[in-house]
């Protein structure tokens, strides 16, 4: 590693140290450095390892926002030493934090009142937002179980085979039982008719996606609600819906406001949805609101005066910034409902575009629907080599572009897909080029499909230089085959090269 641009001594010592603690020695020690380096070599030796990172913008395979305007920048920065757990101390970031609940809340058709204070809580993602939301469903159905006398030790939850694996995270950690409907040939998200089948007495809730992460399609969460509410009616349960709107949440309300799948169902009783994602807010910041104070059983909530006043706390988490609430409300207070939904807009147009230019090739099958998350998933047209989309997206790596390749859930392992999520900071330009290069990758795949291309080796002798009529004498003294190829030497002197 060379530092060329750390000019003192005191910067240059502490980049041998680096280099004697970390680099010279093939096997690294991992243990914390005796001695110091400086602020600039710790920075700058740091800041270079990083550079070997992929670009953000370039990581087609996330849903999470990698663009902010220069003022949120600042203002998370500003917010970066706030430990948001500290309420009493930091009351207008709690207040932020306030504002943000209930424009979600009504944002997804929550019944609040005009004077009336939405329940819901901020997190550090969605997948904190699904274990709390699962925890207040197990324990209403618990309390409900014991007040009838009935046993409450066999929970489960019924979700498609799609779901994201912080559902399998909950129903592991939480002692759940995860019941999952297997997809089908053209059906990827989860048939509501198979899901309400499959729900028992002990089901604490059926959990619904509003934007599959394999696919991006909005499952039909009204179905499930008016099948699910016609089989409470028939066995006299209480099964009750969340919706997983992690990826769709702040998208339907702006590109699809008539699409009835929140708080507008009677059944649905809490709704996640990330901040991060298509929130556009740097990761992580997530949130989860419920319809009622009833769906949050107060046993859950904890109550702490140890940071000056009463608080209730209702997290998995504690300590943790406050710059991801501030920006959130940023966003909130910049973009507006027009804001937002010009975003959305933006990027639906974008995947159209890259939607067309894929079929434009003749070479794939596009398996996402138009309406869900603006992404594209896709796959090899006429082909169960799945090995052909992880080359694909191997080579378009080498351009700087990173798509994800990855086998469908159970019952569709023979289907390898790809697919690249549209984010607010990938515009048409970079729709254009990413195709373009897509175009390249494929005619790399073809020449290698063919085999090796011949190649020719030149081996020339180097010596003092000549007259005029002694370089005219050069001759070529030999042609040899090497594996198939041709080799040509030239003789010139004793010192040999090769070009």
């Amino acid at each position: 590693m060379v530092l060329t641009h750390v000019q003192s001594d005191e910067a240059a010592a502490s980049a041998a140290v680096f280099a004697s603690r970390y680099v010279q020695d093939p096997v690294p020690s991992y243990e914390l450095g005796a001695k110091s380096v400086s602020k600039d070599a710790a920075y700058q030796i740091i800041h270079d390892e990083l550079l070997l990172d992929g670009s953000p913008r370039l990581n087609l395979a996330s849903f999470v926002t990698t663009w902010m305007e220069p003022e949120c920048d600042r203002l998370i920065i500003e917010g970066m030493n706030k430990n948001y757990a500290d309420m009493d101390e930091y009351p207008v970031t709690t207040e932020l934090q306030n504002r943000c609940v209930n424009i979600i809340a009504r944002l997804f058709n929550a019944p609040v009142g005009a004077g009336e204070t939405a329940v819901g809580v901020g997190t550090v993602g969605s997948s904190e937002a699904i274990m709390l939301a699962g925890l207040a469903f197990k324990r209403r159905w618990q309390n409900r179980r014991k007040a009838e006398g009935k046993p409450h030790d066999r929970p489960n939850i019924v979700t498609g085979a799609n779901v994201q694996v912080c559902w399998e995270k909950f129903a592991r950690y939480f002692e759940v039982e995860l019941k999952e409907v297997k997809l089908s040939e053209g059906c990827y998200v989860m048939d509501p008719d198979k899901a309400v089948e499959m729900v028992d007495e002990n089901t604490i809730c059926v959990a619904a996606i509003l934007g599959s992460t394999l696919t991006g399609e909005f499952e039909d969460v009204k179905r499930l609600n008016d099948l699910l509410a016609a089989k409470n009616k028939r066995t006299r349960w209480d099964t009750p819906i969340h919706v997983d709107a992690a990826s769709g949440g702040f998208i339907a309300p702006f590109l699809y406001p008539e699409l009835e799948w929140d708080f507008r169902l009677p059944l649905v009783k809490s709704i996640n949805v990330s901040g991060h994602k298509y929130g556009l807010v740097y990761p992580g910041v997530g949130w989860v609101v419920w319809r009622n104070r009833e769906d949050l059983p107060d046993e859950l909530i904890f109550h702490i005066n140890y940071l000056g006043a009463d608080q209730p706390t209702f997290t998995l988490n504690f300590s943790k910034g406050s710059s991801q609430i501030i920006a959130q409300y940023y966003q909130f207070l910049r973009l507006g409902f027009e804001g937002y939904k010009n975003v959305m807009e933006n990027c639906v147009e974008s995947a159209r575009t890259l939607r067309e230019g894929l079929l434009r090739t003749g070479r794939f099958d596009i398996i996402s629907k138009e309406e869900g998350v603006p992404l594209v998933a896709f796959m090899f047209r006429g082909t169960r080599d799945g090995s052909l989309a992880f080359k694909l997206s191997a080579t378009l790596r080498r351009f700087g572009w990173i798509v994800p390749a990855y086998t469908m859930p159970a019952n569709l392992e023979h289907m390898t897909v790809l697919r690249v999520v549209v984010r607010e900071d990938f515009g048409r330009p970079l729709a254009e080029r990413f195709l373009s290069h897509v175009r390249m990758a494929l005619s790399e795949l073809d020449l290698a499909a063919k085999g090796p291309v011949p190649k020719m080796r030149l081996t020339i002798e180097l010596g003092p230089a000549r007259s005029v009529d002694e370089e005219a004498s050069v001759r070529v003294v030999k042609r040899e085959a090497v594996s198939g190829q041709r080799s040509v030497s030239l003789v010139t002197g004793k010192t040999k090269g090769v070009c």
